[in-house]
């Protein structure tokens, strides 16, 4: 099947370039047709059909600029660790070396079938107010097939690695599928007591345990069972490919799948682009570009990863149940306990259903209660936890927040609040203690007063006569 859909593929080339003639030919505006409804029809007809069966390539983040401290910062994505299946991106802000530090978050973005370019606006929202990095994972039809597997295991040692390449004091972020994985990364470097154990976890919208409140994702792979999936979606990579021959979840099933379960929305978006088009909206009809450049644009799952988490997370439960294992050994998610931990589900999430995320404060039973965090937010379905107009305004800077509260520098601060709350009885009591010693001063201060009186009254005494004849008897010695 592969195979076809790339011979299809192949097949419509000839076709789209005419449709990309056409296109031009219809907008040239040397072409007085062009400024016709007649034209512009001809022209959006050519540019639907070119999109709708084009292969998508990988986007670029393009994310240049940010703003820090009310001024404009350059920025620029450069890779800083690199394996066969995935490299580091740091979004490096040129800001002054004198400038605090902002927390450094690792955006540990999904293998499920989109690139990490999906994560434009959440890496856009935290770039003022974080050191942003995140994970660019490869296509697997790119990656030849020498280069060995890809499983669960290898996801979770990938995030170990990353995060001691980012070492203490790391906030990790993970969105969506990435949840289980970077869940079982951490509770395995809590086990080994690693001190790049991060200091704090965000888990957004991710599968923890979808055996509450389970959508039509979760139930499709209870009804299928694992042997279905092994053999009707996993397929070789076709020739020319550098990943010949590799097992793969090809991308483009993905696809199919995720626009069935909104079918009618994405006829309808395609329709009201081609209308855009034809009134010549600019605005309406470059969304949709922008929108649907990412969406459609999809990668290749390797087969063991893919099975592999369908089996453990979305069948067997085995997070949940505490069965799960990384390299034959058991996950102990009751060992992580100096890592903070935050949730956020979407109210109206059809893909992780509501709770499902929010279980692992169940299931982390140790980290104590002053460093747990939920958020459910309103209004948003699955999309909307990790990017849109609300999560840049509500969701975002609780991660931020999140971020500074468990970091060190905020931890220093919340101990030297102790330190100042225990000290204040004793520094009540000193202050208690000084006005004791005012009475006595009190008391003084009355005699001195009673004093007053008393010589004034000696004052007014009338003198004796003989004393003052003798006080008016200069002496011998002055007149000398």
């Amino acid at each position: 099947m592969y195979q076809l859909y790339e011979w299809n593929h192949a097949m419509l080339a000839p076709f789209r370039a005419v449709a990309d003639a056409t296109k031009a030919f219809y907008e040239n505006p040397l072409n007085p047709v062009s400024r016709t409804s007649v034209g512009r029809t001809a022209a959006a007809m050519a540019e639907l059909f070119e999109r709708s069966t084009r292969i998508y390539a990988k986007p670029e983040f393009g994310l240049d600029e940010t703003f820090v401290d009310g001024r404009r910062v350059p920025v620029a994505d450069k890779p800083v660790w690199q394996r066969p299946f995935a490299r580091l991106l740091h979004f490096e802000r040129d800001l002054p070396r004198a400038r605090r530090a902002d927390p450094r978050i690792l955006v540990v973005a999904p293998m499920s079938g989109h690139y990490a370019t999906l994560l434009r606006g959440t890496v856009e929202a935290m770039l003022p107010y974080a050191d942003v990095y995140i994970t660019d994972w490869e296509d697997a039809r790119k990656v030849p097939v020498s280069a060995g597997a890809f499983s669960l295991d290898d996801y979770v040692d990938y995030v170990v690695e990353m995060l001691r390449f980012l070492g203490p004091d790391t906030h990790v972020v993970a969105v969506c599928q990435p949840a289980v994985p970077v869940l079982m990364a951490v509770a395995r470097m809590s086990e080994w007591d690693d001190p790049a154990t991060p200091a704090s976890m965000t888990l957004m919208g991710g599968p923890i345990d979808t055996r509450v409140n389970p959508t039509a994702v979760n139930r499709l792979a209870q009804e299928k069972g694992i042997d279905w999936f092994r053999d009707n979606v996993i397929m070789k990579v076709p020739f020319p490919q550098p990943g010949f021959m590799r097992d793969v979840y090809p991308g483009f099933l993905q696809l199919s799948g995720f626009m069935s379960m909104n079918l009618n929305r994405h006829l309808i978006a395609h329709k009201d682009f081609f209308w855009h088009l034809v009134k010549d909206d600019g605005d309406g009809a470059d969304k949709h570009r922008a929108f649907y450049d990412e969406y459609l644009a999809v990668m290749d799952l390797t087969a063991e990863f893919y099975l592999q988490t369908v089996e453990e997370v979305f069948i067997r439960h085995s997070l949940p149940k505490g069965e799960i294992l990384h390299r034959g050994e058991p996950v102990d998610l009751k060992a992580i306990r100096k890592t903070a931990l935050m949730t956020v589900e979407g109210e109206n999430d059809d893909i992780s259903g509501v709770g499902q995320t929010q279980a692992a404060h169940t299931l982390c039973a140790n980290i104590p209660d002053d460093m747990r965090v939920h958020w459910l937010q309103p209004k948003v379905g699955h999309y909307g936890v990790f990017n849109g107009s609300r999560f840049r305004a509500e969701i975002c800077p609780r991660i931020i927040d999140f971020a500074l509260t468990h970091g060190q520098a905020g931890k220093a601060a919340r101990q030297r609040q102790a330190e100042r709350q225990a000290a204040a009885p004793a520094r009540a009591e000193a202050a208690s203690a000084k006005p004791k010693a005012a009475p006595a001063k009190a008391k003084a201060a009355p005699a001195k007063a009673k004093a007053a009186p008393a010589r004034a009254k000696a004052a007014a005494r009338p003198v004796p006569r003989r004393a003052a004849k003798k006080a008016a008897v200069p002496s011998s010695r002055s007149t000398d």
